[in-house]
């Protein structure tokens, strides 16, 4: 199950507002499946939702 939810986050374009930065490699988080920062830890949100290019 945690492959077809890493696939989905890669399929998106994902910004971390901690990092301040597109993050290319998320993590799926095994408890509470949150998409989040590889670096930080922080959860990501969409490109898409934030209006950016």
């Amino acid at each position: 199950m945690s492959d077809i939810l890493e696939s989905k986050a890669e399929a998106e374009t994902l910004y971390c507002p901690e990092c301040e930065t597109v993050c290319d490699q998320p993590l799926v988080c095994g408890d509470c499946r949150s998409v989040i920062c590889n670096k930080c830890g922080t959860l990501l949100e969409k490109v898409d939702d934030l209006g950016m290019g």
